[in-house]
């Protein structure tokens, strides 16, 4: 639930393999999490890494807990 160094290290190295099968052409990575950390999105913009960072409860069409203006 937590974009983290960790999740860029995955997602470099599945991207890295995936660019092994030339049958697939390009691919990309996004790093989607509910909170991107900092840290994470500075590493993942350097891989050439694009980040998202979404809310699972709407993602599923649940109504938001809290009430909000914005």
């Amino acid at each position: 639930r937590r974009g983290e160094i960790d999740g860029v290290e995955q997602l470099t190295r599945y991207v890295d393999r995936l660019h092994l099968d030339s049958t697939l052409g390009p691919v990309r990575g996004v790093l989607v999490a509910q909170v991107v950390k900092p840290q994470a999105r500075v590493l993942a913009e350097a891989r050439g890494f694009r980040w998202v960072e979404v809310d699972y409860d709407v993602l599923r069409g649940l109504a938001p807990h809290e009430l909000r203006l914005f």
